[in-house]
């Protein structure tokens, strides 16, 4: 019997124009590592994410001259932008009034009560939402005593008192997040806030590290959240270009079979059998299909023989040896070529169908 997840039906919210929470599509987000000030360098880079399939993208903002920049940046994007602010609430009011659709901060590092207030007053008139950001490494320090330390139980207690907090002011558009640097304590964290509330989650591991670290601790963190049904939007945290998360993200929702968007590679990891340089191939297939965003499933394979029936549930497939490539189809053979053609026949037979399925939806 195939595995089904069981999601939790949390509070939906809107930011700008993509729905979260409330069983919508859970939404791929990352965050620019540009300076937000220099406008051409942070357009130039969520247009990447775009085109990756990036659905809400988060600035920092740490100065005016950041918040500044916002209004400008927007009108040269086409998915929503949040203001990621802390320490200082004129910042997120700033952004708020530049065009801003959502806000991330940390009430912990706002200030007292009176600033909190104009922020959320600031966040009603424009009609946008606040995300509770609540990060293992800024808890508040009479939390920390009281637990002994960042643990699960102090994040989710931080969490819910900023919560009852912006609610106490009749602000309800909420949505949070609650990490930590590792999979455990971020897992246990989110186990016992779902638990506690009906708001949506922002899911993701905190400075995960650099690609491979950060993809093994987000696939565990994110993927064991998921298949628990806990998680209405993601975001990967890597020290890397942020369009490696949003790749991330994509597959970690096609691994659990949530959401697929684009490509599914199944590769074979090569043997002494193999005589074709499977891994360059491998790769100038992933890199020619990066922002395709229709789903179907490839197989490249290393040999000629075995192939077609190792990868027999793949829609289509090549693979080559001793100078022949072959076309297969559901692990039936349709076509023999020179093995030298056989990103160039893949990636034909991927653009028929894209074409078809566009035509389709037209």
């Amino acid at each position: 019997m195939p595995f089904s997840i069981k999601r939790k039906k949390t509070r939906q919210i809107s930011v700008g124009g993509v729905k979260v929470g409330g069983m919508a599509p859970i939404a791929v987000q990352s965050m620019t590592n540009t300076f937000t000030s220099d406008i051409n360098a942070t357009v130039a880079q969520i247009r990447r994410l775009e085109d990756a399939g990036c659905e809400i993208v988060r600035v920092a903002v740490p100065d005016m001259e950041s918040a500044g920049a916002i209004s400008t940046i927007k009108k040269q994007i086409s998915i929503p932008l949040i203001a990621d602010i802390h320490f200082d609430y004129r910042l997120a009011i700033a952004s708020a009034k530049a065009g801003a659709d959502g806000l991330r901060i940390n009430p912990g590092n706002i200030g007292a009560a009176a600033k909190i207030k104009k922020v959320v007053d600031c966040a009603k008139d424009f009609n946008i939402p606040i995300r509770i950001g609540v990060n293992s490494g800024s808890l508040e320090k009479a939390l920390l005593k009281k637990y002994n330390g960042a643990t699960p139980e102090a994040m989710v207690e931080s969490a819910i008192r900023h919560i009852e907090q912006l609610r106490s002011l009749d602000f309800h558009e909420i949505k949070i997040s609650i990490k930590a640097s590792d999979v455990f304590r971020t897992v246990e964290a989110y186990r016992l806030l779902s638990q506690k509330t009906d708001l949506p989650l922002h899911v993701g591991v905190t400075e995960a590290g650099a690609l491979f670290p950060g993809i093994v601790k987000s696939a565990l963190g994110i993927g064991m959240l998921l298949a628990e049904g806990i998680g209405d939007t993601i975001r990967v945290s890597l020290t890397r270009d942020p369009v490696e998360e949003v790749r991330t993200g994509y597959e970690i929702l096609k691994a659990l079979d949530i959401r697929k968007r684009g490509p599914e590679i199944i590769s074979c990891p090569t043997c002494g059998r193999c005589n074709i340089n499977l891994f360059d191939i491998v790769e100038r297939v992933e890199k020619a299909l990066l922002s395709n965003p229709v789903y179907v499933k490839l197989a490249v394979m290393g040999c000629v023989v075995n192939g077609p029936g190792e990868a027999k549930e793949a829609d289509i497939g090549v693979a080559g040896g001793d100078g022949t490539g072959i076309l297969f189809k559901k692990g039936k053979v349709v076509k023999k070529f020179p093995q030298e053609m056989l990103v160039d026949v893949l990636l034909e037979e991927v653009a028929k169908i894209s074409q078809n399925i566009s035509g389709k939806r037209e």
